[in-house]
C-alpha cells in the first residue's frame, strides 16, 4: 500500500464511527482502533496542558492584529491526522523547512507520527513559509493549523 493510500484510509477510519479496522493483503497488514489512540491522546493533551494554554493566547494576540493587512494568498497548512509533530526527519538533522522558505508543491514540510507510523507532510501547493505554529515533538489533533503560509 502506498503512502497517499494509507493517508487516505487513515483519514476516512478517523472520519467513520467504526471504531476498529483489520487490514490484510500479502505481506501488508494495519490494525488501527480508536479507543487506544482516543486514550493516548487524552494523556498527551493532559500531560502538558500549561504549554499548549500558554501558547495559544500568544497565537489569538497576534493573528487579529496580522490578518487584517493580509493578501488573500495567506493561509495555513493544518495537520491531516492526530500525532505528534516533528519539523526534522530525526532528532539531530536539519529541519524540513523554516521560516522564510519558499516551498514547491510536493516537497517534504513535516513528519506527523501516528500510531508508530512516520506520515511525511507535503506542500498541496507552492508557497512561502510565514510561521511555524507548533513545537517540534508537539501533538497535534486532526486539522490543526501548522504552518501560516503565502501561496505563490
Amino acid at each position: 500500500m502506498e503512502q497517499k493510500d494509507l493517508k487516505d484510509l487513515i483519514k476516512t477510519f478517523d472520519k467513520s464511527s467504526i471504531s476498529k479496522l483489520v487490514l490484510k493483503d500479502k505481506d501488508f497488514y494495519i490494525k488501527l482502533e480508536k479507543k487506544a489512540a482516543a486514550i493516548q491522546e487524552s494523556y498527551e493533551m493532559k500531560t502538558p496542558p500549561v504549554k499548549i494554554e500558554a501558547a495559544k493566547p500568544k497565537q489569538i494576540e497576534a493573528k487579529p492584529q496580522e490578518e487584517k493587512p493580509q493578501s488573500a494568498n495567506i493561509t495555513t497548512i493544518n495537520s491531516p491526522m492526530v500525532g505528534t509533530f516533528y519539523r526534522a526527519p530525526s532528532p539531530d538533522a536539519a529541519p524540513f523547512v523554516n521560516v522564510g522558505d519558499t516551498v514547491k508543491k510536493g516537497q517534504t514540510i513535516a513528519i506527523i507520527e501516528a500510531m508508530k507510523i512516520m506520515n511525511e507532510l507535503e506542500a498541496e501547493f507552492d508557497c512561502k513559509i510565514l510561521e511555524i505554529l507548533v513545537e517540534n515533538g508537539q501533538p497535534v489533533e486532526y486539522d490543526m493549523p501548522l504552518f501560516k503560509v503565502e501561496k505563490l
